[in-house]
């Protein structure tokens, strides 16, 4: 199905559109990295005491266990995503899941807290591949008209990896044959094997340019990305946000993302093209999807608290108890998927997902300590509901709206504000919420009881008068911090209500390439 470039840009070719049978088997090995990445993420949940007390690690290495992964994966996503433009996508994604081996491997055998972290940040940079390569893969290999039925097919992966990853992290520390090590080493098979399904089912045309990555682009992108995230991590907890140090590093932050402003406006293959912005679609989907990211990120987060403090549950009930959202989240998205397939309009489901969004944040601002798990239920599903409707179709709605040549670097910038907005979102909302629990424990108790902060407390050592007063804070808090983000989720559809509707393309990511390859020649 190959052929050797002969010129400076050239597209192998092929014997044609990959047939529905070859789509849907290159997109098993492409949902089972996708699974196995998005697990690495969330199976350490409930290992994390455990992995700390065996290691001897502090409480903040118990943190930077997870933010390293999310730091690395996030500041990576464009980098990945340029390189689609330019390299084999094939390579890149098998590539991308050998780094993931690579770290999950030297996790499982870490002897002690530097070597797991160090490994964490090899599983990042896989797994920030795979977020980027996954959907660009897709619109390579299949049309946006056609795209839909199968965006809800990842959809399905994203929220049982999501649910799954604390559950089976949970089972693999309480069976004494395993053990958390095993919580790292789960995903190597998984991913050996997808690596081998994709390098047997996956042809595409290679595009081959005679260009060089912007280097100082990726490395000032990287790096700024990277202090604002660190910024939102330790602010809050190490330092107060309104400090010297939030002054250094959001002013350090912000001077590096103006340098690679200047050097990508001035590079010859930019990592994000400036140009994409233009495009007022493109624009306004990642405005939605740093919003999206704030509303997922968040709901999950701080619920999963919210169930174990407030209404007592312990951690395996308090992730089965996700159930809803995640159910309404793959309801939605598949559905939706189907609807866009069949009729080919798109822009009604991302302002009714937009509104259902805000919805479901607005119902979750009104539960307590007293709130039915039915009631709760619903309102989750609500939320997961208007998620599913939003997150897929904003990708799909800007990679229809560029030309095939940015496909890459426009699904890779959606995919890391998207990132960005849930880990910067989750961030802030955390510190809303500890302010709030703060004061009222100093309310409730008095600032001398607390001693102007309110650690998290060991429900079980707490007397029954004092145990159902923390259960009404965390509850009263977690519904604050709704109603907090409830705007932020409006904004979503005001974003969304200005993007214009265009038809969908009937053309794969391949053919639009080819076809603009040669008007071009024709110029």
């Amino acid at each position: 199905m190959t052929a050797q470039p002969t010129a400076d840009e050239t597209i192998e070719p092929t014997d044609g559109r990959m047939t529905h049978r070859e789509v849907v088997q290159a997109l098993s090995g492409l949902m089972l990295g996708m699974f196995v990445s998005i697990l690495a993420s969330t199976v350490v949940a409930n290992a994390l005491p455990t992995i700390i007390a065996e290691l001897g690690g502090s409480q903040s290495v118990y943190t930077w266990i997870v933010t390293t992964e999310l730091l690395a994966m996030t500041a990576t996503v464009p980098l990945w995503g340029k390189m689609a433009d330019l390299y084999s996508k094939k390579l890149l994604i098998q590539l991308s899941l050998g780094l993931f081996v690579l770290g999950s491997l030297i996790a499982g055998l870490a002897p002690n807290v530097e070597i797991l972290l160090l490994s964490r940040i090899a599983q990042g940079v896989g797994a920030g591949g795979m977020s980027a390569l996954a959907m660009i893969v897709m619109a390579a290999m299949i049309p946006p008209r056609e795209l839909g039925r199968y965006s809800g097919l990842f959809g399905a992966v994203f929220g049982v990896a999501t649910i799954a990853g604390p559950l089976i992290g949970g089972v693999l520390v309480d069976t004494s044959w395993l053990g958390w090590r095993w919580c790292f080493l789960i995903g190597v098979p998984f991913s050996v094997a997808a690596i081998a399904m994709l390098q047997k089912t996956l042809h595409l045309p290679v595009t081959r340019r005679a260009v060089t990555i912007d280097w100082l682009g990726a490395l000032l992108i990287t790096a700024g990305v990277s202090t604002l995230l660190i910024w939102s991590t330790l602010a809050g907890q190490h330092f107060a946000w309104a400090s010297v140090q939030t002054v250094a590093f959001v002013a350090g932050g912000v001077l590096l993302l103006a340098l690679a402003v200047w050097v990508e406006s001035r590079a010859a293959e930019p990592i994000i093209p400036l140009g994409i912005f233009r495009h007022r679609t493109v624009s306004l989907t990642i405005v939605a999807s740093v919003l999206v990211g704030v509303a997922l990120f968040g709901g999950t987060v701080f619920l999963s608290q919210y169930f174990q403090f407030s209404l007592g549950k312990s951690p395996t009930v308090a992730g089965l108890m996700s159930l809803p959202m995640i159910f309404g989240l793959l309801v939605s998205s598949t559905i939706a998927g189907q609807l866009i397939t069949k009729y080919g309009r798109w822009k009604r489901y991302l302002v009714a997902g937009a509104v259902v969004m805000t919805g479901g944040m607005l119902l979750l601002s009104t539960i307590g300590a007293t709130t039915s798990v039915p009631l709760i239920s619903v309102y989750m599903a609500v939320l997961g509901v208007g998620v599913g409707m939003l997150m897929q179709n904003l990708v799909l709605a800007a990679q229809n709206d560029v030309p095939a040549s940015e496909l890459g670097a426009t699904t890779s910038a959606l995919t890391f504000f998207r990132s960005m907005g849930g880990s910067i979102g989750v961030s802030a909302l955390g510190a809303v919420l500890a302010g709030k629990v703060t004061s009222l424990f100093s309310e409730k108790f008095g600032t001398a009881a607390t001693g102007g902060t309110a650690k998290v407390p060991d429900l079980t050592t707490l007397p029954p008068e004092v145990l159902t007063v923390v259960r009404e804070i965390y509850g009263t808090a977690t519904a604050h911090l709704f109603l907090i983000g409830a705007p932020i989720a409006f904004l979503a559809i005001v974003a969304v209500a200005f993007v214009k509707e265009k038809p969908l393309s009937t053309l794969s990511g391949d053919e639009r390439a080819a076809q603009e390859q040669a008007a071009a020649s024709l110029h």
